[in-house]
């Protein structure tokens, strides 16, 4: 296991969007794929389409893309093509894995959306039997670390010993972790970006005035991110 720390300013120009570190985690997932035909993609939690874009700038070769998640918001602003097909599907539920067939060609990738499943051994069992070979990024409890210490809450999300272990009951995987850090020019501008960037997955666990100590407190100035890069063969297909 490797470690890389990277850092980013919140008002270097070029970064100067609200998912920043999603887009910078789905370049590094596709950076990781080699070059191959591939017949079918199927992107689990696509998001806006972060994946998709990389695939594109990397000039892998593929048939179709089956792009799957839960918000129809997301799914309209995804880039949209012939070879894209869109699902509007919850991964934490059977039906969604109905819309994609297991193909021997298929390639199977999620980034920055397994941390939010609600029961990982399902949604694993389930994904593990749509494509041989899969390419996740998936964020660790260690993503704001000092700041649920600081507010002496727990982290919603799963620690990497809990990920890496429901993965090999349906894997052989390698895993790779890498550190990121997010620096602010005030901790005003930190707690905004929390709220807008969809890091949080929504979870509201302290009041307004909870919340106020709470940026008087915290040490740093910078967010920390922690993301659990895994290539995995499949144990429910044979290799092809």
């Amino acid at each position: 296991m490797s470690t890389v720390i990277q850092e980013f300013s919140r008002f270097a120009h070029e970064y100067d969007t609200y998912n920043v570190i999603q887009a910078e985690v789905a370049k590094a997932l596709v950076e990781q794929l080699p070059p191959s035909h591939y017949t079918t993609l199927i992107d689990i939690g696509c998001g806006s389409g972060e994946v998709y874009k990389n695939l594109v700038k990397h000039d892998l070769s593929f048939e179709q893309v089956l792009v799957l998640d839960s918000s129809p918001e997301m799914l309209e602003i995804h880039p949209s093509s012939k070879k894209i097909k869109k699902i509007c599907a919850d991964f934490n539920k059977l039906q969604a894995f109905e819309h994609l067939p297991y193909r021997p060609g298929n390639l199977l990738l999620s980034s920055s959306a397994l941390q939010w499943s609600k029961d990982l051994d399902f949604t694993l069992s389930e994904i593990a039997k749509k494509s041989h070979l899969a390419y996740f990024a998936i964020f660790t409890s260690n993503t704001f670390k000092t700041l649920h210490e600081t507010a002496q809450i727990p982290s919603p999300i799963y620690p990497e010993s809990v990920l890496r272990e429901t993965i090999e009951k349906y894997y052989r995987a390698t895993f790779e972790v890498k550190k990121y850090k997010l620096h602010f020019e005030s901790v005003r501008e930190m707690f905004n970006y929390i709220k807008k960037s969809g890091v949080s997955g929504g979870e509201k666990q302290l009041c307004y005035r909870e919340t106020k100590q709470l940026m008087k407190r915290y040490p740093l100035d910078y967010l920390e991110f922690e993301v659990l890069f895994v290539k995995a063969t499949s144990l429910a297909h044979p290799a092809v």
